[in-house]
């Protein structure tokens, strides 16, 4: 799975990383590749949990590769 990832250097200079396509779903780090490092454990993270929140009949579900 490929996604967008926009990281911005706020003021205390922390890398802040955020997935638009993933509300909620942020991160940081004290250098640009922790910052990296950290928003892959986010989205994993994100995709755990808003899969656990679904009751989902599994006779009804597929699986789609983009």
């Amino acid at each position: 799975m490929k996604l967008h990832v926009i990281i911005e250097q706020d003021e205390a200079g922390y890398y802040v990383a955020e997935v638009p396509a993933l509300p909620g779903c942020l991160s940081q780090g004290k250098t640009y590749n922790e910052a990296i490092a950290n928003i892959k454990d986010a989205i994993e993270g994100w995709l755990e949990v808003m899969e656990s929140k679904q009751s989902v009949d599994p006779s009804r579900l597929i699986e789609v590769a983009v």
